[in-house]
C-alpha cells in the first residue's frame, strides 16, 4: 500500500520529509494557494461542513475516505499512483528504454509546457463554478460540486508538485502564474478557450462535467503514458478522481432529461417550460454548444506538436498499450476530417501528425455512449425524441472546419442559413434567461428542484436525503 503521510503539513506519498528544499518551496506556495481558493473558490459555503472524500492511500481499497470537512481545511496533497517496477517507455523513438525518473534535459521546455497547460485547466474550472453553490438544486448536488472543486484543486497541487520538484526556478514561477491567471479575465485569461467560458447555471455545469471533464480524461490518459514517470504516475492517480467528475455530469444531465420526460408525459406536451422543466430541445442546444467547445480542446487535426510529443515519448495515445501497431507510426496513416474546396472530406494523413484527431475520435465514441444512455431514459418514457451529438465540424473555432459554417447534421450551410438557424442549434439569450430563472436553491434534506429528478442512490451508500452539507 502506498500510504499518505498525514503528519506533514502537506499530505503526500512522495516522501517530502526527505526533500526539505522542496517541502519549504511547497509550504511557501500553500498560503498563496489558500488565498486563491478563498478569493475565487466556492462562494458562500467555506465555513460549512461538507461530506467529502479524501485520499488516505492510492491503492484500490483505500484511496478514498469520507467524512465532514470544511473546504479550506481539506487536506490537499500530492499523491502519485504506485510505481511500476522496471517500467519502460512504450512508444516513440525511445520505445523500450527505461522510463525517465528525471526530466531529460533536451525535452525540458516541451515537458514543462505540457504540464503547465494541463495544470492551468484545474483552477479554471473551480473559478468557473464559483457561484453555483448558491443555486444548488439539492444538498446532494451541492456536495457533488464541492467534491469536484476540491479535487480540481488537488489536481492543481499535483501539477505544481511536478513543476517545483523538477523544473527549479522556472517551475516555481510557472506555479505562481497558475494562481495569477483567471477564467474569463481579459488581461490574464486561462490558456485554453473552453476554460474561459462562463458556467452560469447547473445545466451548463453538468454539461461541462460530462463533456469538458471527459476531455480531461483523455488528455490525462495520454499523459499517463508519458516516458517521464512522475508525470505518468501523477496522471494515473488523477484519473481515479476524474471518473467521479464525469459521473456527476452524466447523471446530472440524465436526471434533467428524466424530469423533462416526466413532465412531458404528465402534461402531454413538450412545452414544459410552463411547468418549470427544461425541455429536451433546450438540452439539445446546450449539448451542441458544450460538445463543440470541448472538441476544440484537442487542437488542430494535423499537428506537428502532437507528433513531436509522441516521438519524444512525452505524450502517448489513449490506452497506448492496447494498440497493436509498432508504436512509432513512421509509416502509418490515419483518416482525418477536414474542409477542402468547399467540401467536408476524409483524407488519410500521416498518423504521427494526426494524433489529436485519433484522441478526438476516442473521445467522441465515449461521448456517444453517454448520450445513448440519456436516450434510453427518453425511450423508457415512450417519447419519440433522440438527443444527438452534432457533427464534429459544427461550431468549431480550431481546426480544418473552423472557417466553415456547418450544421449539426454535417451540411455545409451559407452564412444566411447559419444566422437563420443558429437559434435552433445553440443556446439563445432566451434559453439562458429561462434556465437562470430556475436556479433557485433547494437546501431541505431530501428535496430537489422541480427541473431535476432525484438520483437513484446516494453517495458512499448514504441515503439520498442524507445531510451532505451541514448548513447550521
Amino acid at each position: 500500500m502506498a500510504s499518505v503521510d498525514y503528519l506533514e503539513r502537506i499530505p503526500n506519498n512522495v516522501n517530502l520529509r526527505e526533500n526539505r528544499r522542496l517541502l519549504r518551496a511547497l509550504e511557501e506556495w500553500q498560503p498563496r494557494y489558500l488565498s486563491w481558493w478563498n478569493e475565487v473558490g466556492p462562494e458562500g459555503y467555506q465555513a460549512k461542513d461538507v461530506y467529502l472524500r479524501t485520499a488516505v492511500s492510492v491503492d484500490r481499497e483505500g484511496w478514498a475516505h469520507f467524512d465532514y470537512v470544511k473546504m479550506p481545511e481539506y487536506r490537499w496533497g500530492i499523491f502519485l499512483a504506485e510505481s511500476e517496477p522496471n517500467r519502460v517507455i512504450g512508444f516513440g523513438d525511445h520505445q523500450g528504454h527505461p522510463a525517465w525518473q528525471d526530466v531529460p534535459g533536451e525535452y525540458r521546455g516541451t515537458l514543462r509546457r505540457l504540464i503547465v497547460t494541463q495544470g492551468d485547466t484545474e483552477p479554471a474550472s473551480v473559478e468557473q463554478q464559483r457561484h453555483l453553490g448558491r443555486t444548488c438544486p439539492s444538498l446532494y448536488d451541492m456536495r457533488n460540486i464541492f467534491q469536484v472543486n476540491v479535487e480540481e484543486g488537488r489536481h492543481l497541487w499535483a501539477m505544481v508538485y511536478l513543476l517545483q520538484a523538477y523544473f527549479g526556478r522556472d517551475g516555481r514561477e510557472e506555479a505562481d502564474e497558475l494562481l495569477r491567471r483567471r477564467s474569463g479575465d481579459s488581461d490574464k485569461p486561462r490558456i485554453l478557450g473552453a476554460f474561459n467560458e462562463k458556467t452560469p447555471d447547473w445545466l451548463s455545469f453538468f454539461m461541462f462535467s460530462f463533456f469538458t471533464d471527459r476531455d480531461g480524461k483523455y488528455q490525462l490518459a495520454a499523459l499517463a503514458e508519458s516516458g517521464f514517470d512522475p508525470l505518468s504516475r501523477t496522471c494515473r492517480f488523477m484519473l481515479t478522481e476524474e471518473a467521479h467528475h464525469m459521473f456527476v455530469g452524466e447523471t446530472g444531465v440524465g436526471r434533467i432529461v428524466q424530469r423533462a420526460c416526466e413532465l412531458q408525459r404528465e402534461h402531454r406536451t413538450d412545452d414544459i417550460r410552463r411547468f418549470g422543466g427544461i425541455d429536451l430541445s433546450t438540452i439539445q442546444r446546450y449539448l451542441n454548444f458544450h460538445f463543440s467547445v470541448s472538441l476544440d480542446l484537442f487542437g488542430a487535426e494535423v499537428s506537428t506538436n502532437a507528433a513531436n510529443f509522441y516521438t519524444l515519448g512525452l505524450k502517448g495515445r489513449f490506452e497506448e498499450g492496447k494498440k497493436s501497431d509498432d508504436h512509432r507510426l513512421h509509416e502509418a496513416t490515419y483518416p482525418v476530417t477536414t474542409l477542402e474546396h468547399g467540401q467536408i472530406v476524409s483524407r488519410d494523413t500521416p498518423a504521427l501528425v494526426s494524433l489529436n484527431e485519433r484522441l478526438r475520435d476516442d473521445y467522441i465514441a465515449d461521448c456517444q455512449r453517454g448520450v445513448e444512455r440519456w436516450n434510453q431514459v427518453i425511450k423508457r418514457h415512450g417519447i419519440d425524441v433522440e438527443l444527438r451529438l452534432p457533427h464534429r465540424g459544427f461550431h468549431r473555432a480550431i481546426g480544418g472546419c473552423a472557417a466553415a459554417r456547418i450544421a449539426p447534421d454535417g451540411r455545409l450551410v451559407s452564412e444566411a442559413e447559419w444566422q437563420a438557424k443558429q437559434a435552433e442549434w445553440l443556446p439563445t439569450g432566451e434559453d439562458q434567461e429561462y434556465v437562470a430563472s430556475l436556479m433557485k436553491p433547494v437546501v431541505a434534506r431530501g428535496q430537489f428542484a422541480n427541473w431535476i429528478a432525484p438520483p437513484a442512490r446516494g453517495i458512499n451508500s448514504k441515503p439520498v436525503d442524507f445531510e451532505y452539507v451541514r448548513l447550521e
